[in-house]
């Protein structure tokens, strides 16, 4: 009985670490793999137009901006940088402060 139980635990080890071995084998296929394609492409550095600044937007916020993106997301081209409408900030904060004290217009008791 006793030695069954031993057996099971060692069958469960083993089967634990060949998986275990076959996961790092597959990460460290990928990790070379996916090494060799990032060196083969080569850098992009975008060149063009500068896009319109909107009125009251600092040149150095758009550089910044423009730079984080890049760095982030790679090269994309920014269309449009401008302020939006915060009528939807104002439509919710109105929603949240809507609510009416009970009948008597002073609240429960």
């Amino acid at each position: 009985m006793v030695s069954d139980a031993i057996f099971k635990a060692l069958q469960v080890y083993g089967i634990a670490i060949v998986i275990s071995l076959v996961v790092a084998v597959l990460i460290k296929v990928l990790v070379v793999v996916t090494g060799r394609i990032e060196k083969a492409k080569p850098i992009d550095v975008p060149t063009g137009t500068v896009c319109p600044i909107g009125l009251g937007v600092p040149d150095e916020d758009v550089a910044a901006l423009s730079a984080a993106i890049f760095v982030a997301i790679g090269a994309h081209h920014i269309l449009h940088i401008a302020p939006t409408s915060h009528g939807w900030a104002a439509g919710a904060r109105a929603a949240q402060h809507s609510h009416t004290p009970g009948p008597t217009g002073r609240g429960p008791r």
